[in-house]
């Protein structure tokens, strides 16, 4: 029997393994940040979940358990990848399939790089609040030397992506035909998560020069990110209407719903930011707006991307069949992000708009949708990780394009 694993075959969309790792975090950070008291301070931290723990009822103290848990084992699992992707990424470089990887079209995908690191930062924050007593007396130094920290992954994301548009721009050597999907999108999620960890001091910093700082900055690649997306999903769709969807990188058509979601998240930062410090408070029906139009359009986008899928028989394919590819990660962020989406409409839209009670049978009935997205993808980061990181049964990786 084999013992070659998936994954020796390297490629750089096996980043997103962490990613999916470190977004799961964030779903179970959600159980926290609406379902328990914290008052005075935008998030949860340390002492607040103590506090509700101590005050609370079984259930409420199985839900902590959990919780922390799930923060706990997925963040390990985030940084696990992560180091194992730069270890392989860096020895990757080095060789003449990298060479050969840097003239084609899936250049762009080492941006999953950046990507991988600012979600990182973002979970190693979330680790910090939940884990680490008095971290919240600190937190107006440590906002500086985290935006300090997302400014340098934003300069390396741009020094890829302006390396890969310099050679395309001015060789050429694009192949249009082999652009039949959405990978290309995939340098504007990196500058989105970028700009997400940027805007994290305007909703939760005293100061209004950092506050301020942070939007302006965080604004910069919210609208890089954009035109990015935007230019990349027409180019997309032009090659798939006349070529076909790609097979192997299908799930790619499903990456605008984690870029809303990291794009909204942004937003709702800002917005927050110009309320407390700015006197621009547009209050819970604009925060409803928003939120439903993202929600709206990412389940159009699941239905669409979901629909290609099924008619490819991805899933017979790449999860349950032969074949492997590394592209099968692109699945786990439209989860994390549908479930996270999830949360902000109902909490931050439908509840503080009146329109759905706290912990009513309306409210539990929509979280029970988040917790089954969350609960689908933890299922199939268990089922990729034991696919393309343990001994292989003879299945065939095949390299994303």
């Amino acid at each position: 029997m084999s013992t070659r694993k998936p994954s020796d075959t390297y490629s750089p969309l096996y980043f997103l393994a962490s990613v999916g790792a470190g977004g799961l975090t964030v779903t179970f950070f959600m159980w926290l940040m609406f379902w328990i008291p914290h008052p005075g301070k935008t998030v949860p931290v340390f002492e607040d979940i103590m506090a509700a723990f101590a005050s609370g009822t079984p259930m409420t103290q199985a839900m902590i358990v959990t919780a922390v848990a799930g923060i706990a084992f997925f963040a390990f699992q985030n940084i696990k990848f992560l180091i194992w992707n730069l270890q392989r990424y860096s020895a990757w470089r080095k060789t003449d399939a990298f060479a050969a990887f840097a003239k084609t079209n899936a250049q762009s995908q080492m941006l999953a790089l950046p990507l991988a690191l600012a979600m990182a930062v973002n979970g190693g924050f979330i680790a910090g609040l939940v884990f680490v007593p008095g971290l919240w007396s600190i937190v107006e130094y440590l906002f500086p030397l985290a935006m300090v920290a997302f400014m340098a992954i934003g300069v390396l994301a741009l020094k890829q992506y302006g390396g890969f548009l310099g050679r395309v721009l001015t060789e050429g050597g694009f192949n249009c035909a082999a652009n039949n999907n959405f990978g290309q999108i995939l340098p504007a999620f990196a500058f989105a998560m970028v700009g997400v960890g940027l805007s994290a001091p305007a909703a939760m910093s005293t100061s209004a020069t950092v506050a301020g700082t942070s939007i302006a900055i965080s604004t910069f690649f919210l609208m890089t990110s954009a035109l990015i997306a935007v230019v990349a999903m027409f180019l997309g769709l032009r090659s798939m209407m006349e070529n076909g969807a790609n097979a192997e990188t299908a799930p790619t058509l499903l990456i605008i719903v984690p870029l809303l979601t990291v794009l909204g998240i942004l937003m709702l930062r800002q917005a927050h930011g110009f309320g407390v410090h700015f006197g621009i408070d547009e209050g819970a029906g604009a925060t409803l707006a928003l939120t439903s139009k993202l929600l709206a359009t990412q389940v159009a986008i699941l239905l669409f991307g979901g629909l290609v899928l099924v008619k490819q028989g991805y899933a017979g394919r790449f999860l349950f069949g032969s074949e492997n590819s590394a592209g099968a990660y692109a699945l786990v962020c439209p989860g994390v992000a549908l479930s996270v989406m999830l949360q902000f409409f109902l909490n931050n839209g439908l509840v503080k708009a009146g329109i759905v009670d706290k912990f009513g049978i309306a409210f539990w009935t929509i979280t029970a949708l988040a917790i089954a997205a969350q609960v689908a993808m933890i299922w199939l980061v268990l089922l990729l990780n034991r696919r393309h990181f343990s001994a292989s049964n003879g299945a065939t990786p095949v390299p994303a394009e």
